[in-house]
């Protein structure tokens, strides 16, 4: 399942330290998801490494 990093973005980074694939790259506003790269953190069982670590809870799952 894709991910989104909303508006509410404060550009802290740490979802992008935490990628596993390195889906998560630093866009023109916020931080964005290349949904082709991201597998839902499949070798940490489908616990996404980016939401746990979020402090602003901006990252959805679509």
């Amino acid at each position: 399942m894709a991910k989104s990093i909303t508006e509410d973005c404060t550009n802290c980074g740490a979802c992008a330290a935490e990628c596993p694939t390195e889906a998560i790259a630093e866009g023109d506003d916020h931080y964005m998801v290349d949904a082709a790269k991201c597998d839902d953190c499949a070798a940490k069982g489908g616990n996404s490494a980016c939401m746990e670590v979020c402090p602003t809870e901006c990252i959805v799952k679509l």
